[in-house]
């Protein structure tokens, strides 16, 4: 399991939800990376919070990696943000994400790959799943084997996502797949300079994608969506979470 909150609001806050989930995985056996990012660069509005920065958020997560021993994932935007976050954490597992806007973006990925991190690529939205063994080969090409990938959704007409269960084993045939069971039921820019989202959907399509055979799943997790500074209108409430992997546990105990 990948979780944690959209974005860095604060050390206190990072550290209560890293701390409350690792808790939650912990009793349920379920290995389990921080997440969250130092920078959302792509938001709706200008007007949005985008979090804390490179240098501040590298710090957050290096110290919730060093006190927890969680390793820790976090997006990249462009091809210098990867060395320079990759030396600010220092030695703690770090994860970098490439967000689903920029799958394509070659000298992003060749920058991170060349970090030796392990690489969660998001799917784009406008990608058929076979085309991402293009984003994958350029990471693997680059003298990377450490390359994931994660379903989000995909654009269906204007402000709405669909998941086609199909590109999951598609997707498997060439790298591990996780499922993004929290932005695959947003509604991209729907609100009035936001995003909105169908959070009740977030159970049955995890749900299914873990039926499915996926090796992991993606889940932005807060305590107060409603105040979340990104993404609350798709994030799973916290106190949700347990019964939620619970339910998934029990379809990946009856499919294996």
């Amino acid at each position: 399991m990948i979780a944690g909150p959209c974005v860095l609001e604060s050390e206190s806050h990072a550290r209560k939800m890293s701390e409350a989930i690792q808790g939650i995985a912990a009793e349920l056996k379920l290995p389990y990376i921080f997440k969250a990012s130092y920078d959302k660069a792509n938001r709706t509005s200008i007007r949005s919070f985008r979090g804390p920065g490179l240098m501040e958020g590298a710090r957050i997560l290096r110290a919730i990696a060093q006190d927890t021993g969680l390793t820790v994932l976090t997006d990249v935007h462009t091809p210098e943000d990867c060395a320079r976050l990759s030396d600010a954490v220092g030695d703690v597992e770090l994860m970098m994400q490439i967000p689903a806007f920029l799958c394509r973006q070659t000298d992003l990925l060749i920058a991170a790959a060349e970090t030796g991190r392990p690489i969660n690529i998001k799917k784009g939205q406008f990608v058929a799943p076979a085309d991402m063994k293009h984003a994958v080969a350029k990471v693997r090409e680059s003298g990377n084997e450490r390359v994931s990938l994660c379903e989000r959704g995909s654009s269906f007409g204007y402000n709405n996502l669909v998941v086609d269960m199909r590109g999951l084993p598609i997707m498997r045939e060439f790298a591990p797949v996780i499922f993004d069971g929290t932005h695959s039921v947003q509604t991209p820019s729907a609100g009035n300079g936001v995003s909105g989202g169908q959070p009740e959907f977030i159970p049955v399509l995890t749900r299914a994608a873990v039926a499915a055979g996926v090796d992991g799943v993606f889940l932005e997790v807060h305590d107060n969506p409603a105040e979340a500074r990104s993404d609350g209108a798709n994030a799973l409430r916290l106190d949700q979470l347990k019964s939620v992997l619970e339910e998934l546990l029990r379809v990946q105990a009856a499919v294996a």
